[in-house]
């Protein structure tokens, strides 16, 4: 049994007092030099995690308004497609259907940034705009 503050058999506080006196100087000092070592360690262990976890708070708050301003950037240029959208929806003139075509499809293989193969697709509708189907 023993209490917080330390053994209450009197033979066992004894003889651990006995056992650090028979101890050797050399020993002790190394003890006490490597309890130095390692508080100090604990120590800049802590101070370099607190550092890391500063860095991390502000690159996280960095990408998020990164991703704010692309998001903002991403709704207008929606917003402006869909309007010009309407606006050329709302203008259908006889014959120009495949205008309308051309303008929806990229054409330019290499500006595409899909990552399905479309040639057939596009080919399709080329040679539809130059021979329409007559009915």
């Amino acid at each position: 049994f023993e209490e917080a503050n330390g053994p209450t058999n009197c033979y066992a506080a004894i003889s651990q007092v006995d056992r650090l006196q028979s101890e050797p100087e050399s020993i002790r000092k190394w003890r006490e030099e490597q309890k130095e070592r390692l508080e100090q360690l604990d120590a800049n262990s802590r101070k370099q995690e607190a550092e890391w976890k500063e860095k991390a708070i502000k690159e996280l708050e960095e990408w998020y308004a990164r991703q704010d301003e692309k998001l903002e950037k991403t709704k207008a240029s929606n917003r402006a497609a869909e309007e010009a959208f309407v606006n050329d929806a709302e203008e259908v003139f006889p014959g120009t259907e495949w205008e309308r075509v051309a303008q929806l499809c990229d054409f330019n293989p290499k500006a595409s940034k899909q990552a399905k193969d479309v040639s057939r697709m596009r080919s399709v509708l080329i040679s539809l705009k130059q021979a329409p189907l007559v009915r």
